[in-house]
């Protein structure tokens, strides 16, 4: 892999991480807030923090598993395999909440992938 697939699987692997943090450990932070566009009354409810909580294992998973492929295992599927499901997850973002969602948490992704191909 070239340094420049590194250096961008590795910035969407802390995005992730950073996801996490905001579903998992930041719920009802007005920094989850402003970046869900989620009101406080909406954060607070039961049944949201439990799914932003679960959602935030999956997202600290992804980036768990983009750093193995990329600093332990050496292994280009797996770097390939996890961007993939990052683009596929921005994209059906994309379609079903908000058109950004695309260029906002599969812009990186979607380098990276181009930046394998090179």
């Amino acid at each position: 892999m070239s340094l420049i697939t590194v250096i961008l699987a590795t910035l969407v692997a802390l995005e992730h991480f950073y996801i996490m943090y905001l579903e998992t450990f930041a719920t009802h932070s007005d920094s989850t807030g402003r970046v869900f566009n989620m009101t406080k009354e909406e954060r607070q409810r039961p049944s949201v923090t439990n799914l932003f909580k679960n959602q935030g294992v999956y997202n600290g998973l992804i980036a768990v598993f983009l750093l193995y492929g990329l600093f332990i295992s050496h292994n280009t599927e797996v770097v390939t395999l996890f961007l993939i499901n990052v683009v596929a997850a921005a994209a059906y973002g994309a379609v079903t909440a908000d058109k950004k969602i695309i260029l906002t948490q599969g812009g990186l992704a979607i380098l990276a992938l181009i930046s394998l191909l090179f």
